[in-house]
């Protein structure tokens, strides 16, 4: 097509931007065969179809030659407009500040129901190691229960490890069974004072209820084996105190019982001093909180790491430690409202 006509149709076929119905246009348009080479016996009718790209997102048009045996070429176009996409208002969901508890906060209270608990774990403990005393009395041996007792507690340091370390690290208040001790344990890490406000029984009935369902069956049948009763007695009753010796790691000297004191200095309770590093950068180490004997092994060989890389190749989950430090992990002072990161 000549250039004269093909600047002529584009002039005429140009589409409107704003406007925003329908448009048809029939242009006749007299040419002649030699001018655009379309050959079409008189007998015949052609129709030639395209479309033109759309423009700016707008409009999409497209145009219809028509060339009849009378050698004429009639052009339509067909404009349609195309609407332009709703925006949706901007929201902004805020969430309020958690505070910390107060001294008086009933959450820190014990009840009833927690005496009750700490009650029936106390006893079944002090079952498990009554009938290990006994089978050791009346079969006289005496080395392989006391064996096993301290097997059991340094199998209740790493049970603590590795228990601290899941709930630190992955799940959040909605997870089942262990959704209320993951929120408590992100409370801590911001508020970690928090531990030594909490009566005795508030601190321990969640342990003693474990341990009451599941050591008092145990007991039950193997009342008569003094080495499994060694293992389970000293196991079971070092888990459900743990919280106890974790409220102890965060006192202050002065204010602990001398024997407490002598007893962290000595390593057989998780010290102060180890445990503080838990609670500062990286916050990916000294999870242990019975001795602490077992820290320095795992975390000289990264078997925490290890077990996150595992973790996160096969299930797609990272641990909070891989995060930077805010204001979940960020330590606040008892009694200023200042925010530091220790």
């Amino acid at each position: 097509m000549p250039q004269t006509v093909t600047n002529s149709l584009a002039t005429l076929i140009k589409p409107r931007r704003r406007n925003k119905q329908h448009q048809s246009i029939l242009l006749p348009i007299y040419l002649y065969d030699n001018i655009i080479n379309i050959p079409t016996p008189p007998q015949l009718t052609t129709s030639i179809m395209f479309t033109l790209p759309q423009h700016h997102l707008h409009q999409a048009t497209t145009i219809r030659y028509r060339h009849n045996r009378d050698h004429r070429i009639y052009c339509a176009i067909t404009t349609q407009v195309k609407t332009r996409p709703k925006l949706e208002p901007l929201v902004i969901n805020t969430t309020t500040l958690a505070t910390p508890p107060k001294a008086d906060d009933p959450s820190l209270k014990s009840t009833w129901s927690h005496r009750a608990w700490v009650g029936a774990g106390c006893g079944t403990v002090l079952a498990s190691l009554a009938s290990s005393v006994v089978g050791s009395y009346d079969s006289h041996i005496w080395l392989e229960p006391v064996l096993s007792g301290f097997i059991g507690y340094l199998f209740a340091d790493l049970g603590s490890g590795v228990y601290h370390w899941g709930i630190d690290n992955y799940g959040d208040a909605s997870t089942p069974v262990f959704g209320t001790q993951i929120d408590a344990f992100q409370g801590h890490h911001k508020w970690p004072w928090t531990i030594t406000k909490r009566q005795f029984a508030n601190n321990l009935h969640a342990l003693a209820r474990v341990v009451t369902y599941i050591v008092l069956p145990i007991d039950l049948v193997f009342h008569d084996q003094p080495v499994v009763m060694g293992f389970v007695g000293m196991a079971s009753g070092c888990i459900m105190f743990s919280q106890q010796f974790h409220a102890w790691a965060h006192g202050t000297k002065s204010k602990l019982p001398a024997v407490v004191v002598a007893l962290q200095d000595a390593g057989v309770l998780v010290s102060r001093s180890q445990h503080a590093a838990h609670h500062k950068q990286p916050y990916n180490n000294n999870y242990c909180i019975v001795s602490g004997v077992w820290n320095r092994f795992l975390d000289d060989h990264k078997v925490f790491e290890a077990l996150e890389m595992v973790i996160y190749f096969k299930l797609g989950l990272r641990p909070r430690s891989w995060n930077e430090p805010n204001s979940d992990w960020t330590e606040e002072a008892e009694d200023s409202p200042v925010t530091y990161v220790t």
